[in-house]
């Protein structure tokens, strides 16, 4: 073999190694932005790893989670979003006997104060305020809260230990207002139910429940000043197995979009 032929053969290894230097590099920065791009806020894509997560949310939040889970499962995929509503203090009592979940969202701080040894730190992710739920039409000219003192008026109420029945016997109470309900419900859409269905003449629900049923249901709105605001916390369980991943869900409740998509339910800021 020629001395010439040995160089060419030299150069060019010497020329290789000194090109995979600044790709090594490049791999080198690469990762490096992985590592970066996991760094993100929570509730990003690319900082939600895949989970299969079971999410205790209170009945007032029934549609616009469904909305909000399919939102989020689109732009997480690999991630599994499975919903259980129910009244605050059922969901509370849950999480207190040790039933699997990842995340509790309920429509009372007082609530998730119970269980503040079970759950991380919470956050308000929204706002709501309550209405006067009507038949179609508002057939018996429902028009304020001394209305509903009406004896003649059937008047459902969410139970005392509700979130929605407290937030009523505080404005009814506020107002010196007497109301007999024919019966007190475990939950709001269980109250809303009842007037939908014409079992009930009125009830006191959220306006965000009252928007839902808006073709078979009138809401009449309560002044501020005779109103209550209710606020719903979000908090990852202790006990979660996918404890990053619920922390990313909790935090995409309150990001851009999950916001716009509670406030388009009708929600308020928190």
């Amino acid at each position: 073999m020629s001395r010439t032929l040995t160089g060419r053969r030299t150069a060019t290894a010497a020329l290789t190694a000194a090109l995979l230097v600044p790709l090594a590099a490049c791999s080198s920065d690469t990762g490096s932005g992985k590592a970066a791009a996991g760094s993100t806020p929570a509730g990003s894509a690319s900082a939600a790893p895949r989970a299969d997560l079971t999410v205790l949310a209170a009945a007032s939040l029934t549609d616009v989670f469904k909305t909000a889970g399919a939102a989020y499962e689109k732009a997480h995929p690999g991630t599994k979003l499975t919903f259980s509503f129910a009244g605050s203090q059922e969901l509370v009592a849950q999480v207190s006997q040790g039933s699997p979940a990842d995340v509790l969202v309920t429509a009372d701080t007082k609530s998730m104060d119970k269980v503040k040894a079970d759950t991380t730190s919470p956050a308000i992710i929204a706002k709501n305020r309550l209405v006067i739920a009507t038949g179609k039409g508002n057939p018996f000219k429902v028009d304020e809260l001394k209305d509903l003192a009406d004896t003649k008026l059937k008047v459902v109420l969410a139970a005392p230990e509700v979130p929605a029945g407290k937030y009523s016997k505080q404005i009814l109470d506020k107002q010196g207002v007497t109301v007999k309900p024919v019966s007190q419900e475990s939950n709001v859409r269980a109250v809303l139910s009842k007037v939908e269905l014409g079992e009930a003449d009125a009830g006191l629900v959220y306006k965000t429940d009252a928007e839902s049923a808006k073709d078979k249901v009138d809401a009449v709105e309560i002044p501020d000043d005779q109103n209550a605001i209710a606020q719903y916390p979000a908090a990852t369980i202790k006990e979660s197995k996918n404890a990053e991943a619920a922390a990313a869900f909790v935090a995409w409740l309150s990001s851009p979009e999950g916001q716009k998509i509670l406030q388009d339910a009708g929600f308020q800021k928190p």
